[in-house]
């Protein structure tokens, strides 16, 4: 059986033929009805330029993870979403796709780990960073309010971890509200440059193709995988800090409001031509 840590995979970065996958499984096979062509899986990963090996390995690993599962259709081979996954693709949906939500209370997250538990101390650091908490001290982590849910989550799947070290102390405080300057809170407990640098190159990268949108809808695919995979990982870096503590220049709403034109011009299209590509018509199926 596949535990849900496997499924999830918000340490990875985007670019990577891994990620490439991951983002057009989570964007497209929903909404062309939850199943894909194996050969048609590989040509629309051959648009994003990866070589249709690295493609296969690929779609066997998310298998492995319990991601997808093997479904042949009127004798094509085929890749089904695993419905055990699909939980882990609504939590995404609602971190990149929601509405903007700038944090106006925080939680606080404390642990402390027996020594022999030290890996699962690092995995749960890992996890909370992925989610987008800031590190008020050592043991000491600090979120938006809206992320308390998903943080318990965290701490809930560490259940037997660590059976023998005995359990860790977790203590979660929702509605903690930080006191004095927030703006010097926020350059401590987050990397803001980090960040920033995330929303800046997001700009950079995808400002001109939201002027000038490709006339070819497998273009606009493409374009349109590269466009959320890099923009993902961006919601869990900047959780909605509040802008009223940011620098005044803060790039923030800005990559926002250009991911949804992007969006608006290409995520139609795209998937469009990844129902053409991947799931045709049985009729289609069956003549091949």
């Amino acid at each position: 059986m596949t535990d849900g840590s496997a499924r999830d995979d918000l340490e990875a970065s985007s670019g990577s033929a891994a990620a490439l996958l991951r983002t057009v499984v989570g964007s497209v096979l929903r909404p062309i009805g939850g199943w894909m062509s194996a050969a048609g899986a590989v040509r629309l990963m051959d648009a994003l330029g990866v070589p249709a090996p690295t493609a296969r390995s690929g779609l066997a690993r998310l298998c492995s993870r319990g991601v997808l599962r093997r479904e042949p259709r009127d004798a094509v081979a085929g890749y089904a979403l695993d419905p055990a996954a699909l939980p882990m693709l609504e939590r995404g949906d609602a971190r990149i796709f929601g509405e903007r939500v700038e944090a106006s209370a925080w939680c606080l997250l404390s642990l402390s780990f027996p020594e022999q538990g030290r890996g699962a101390r690092d995995r749960l650091r890992r996890r909370l960073a992925s989610l987008g908490c800031g590190t008020v001290a050592d043991g000491l982590w600090i979120a938006p309010s809206a992320l308390e849910e998903e943080l318990a989550s965290a701490v809930a799947g560490l259940g037997g971890a660590t059976p023998a070290a005995g359990a860790p102390a977790v203590a979660l405080f929702a509605g903690a509200l930080p006191h004095g300057d927030l703006a010097a809170g926020l350059a401590r407990w987050y990397d803001l440059a980090a960040i920033r640098a995330a929303h800046d190159g997001f700009l950079a990268r995808f400002g001109p193709a939201a002027a000038t949108p490709p006339d070819d809808d497998a273009d606009a695919f493409a374009l349109w995988i590269r466009v959320l995979d890099e923009w993902r990982v961006i919601p869990y870096r900047d959780p909605g800090l509040p802008s009223a503590a940011l620098p005044a220049d803060w790039p923030g709403a800005a990559s926002s409001a250009l991911f949804g034109r992007l969006r608006a011009a290409l995520e139609e299209r795209a998937v469009a031509h990844a129902a053409a590509v991947a799931a045709p018509e049985p009729a289609t199926l069956s003549a091949r």
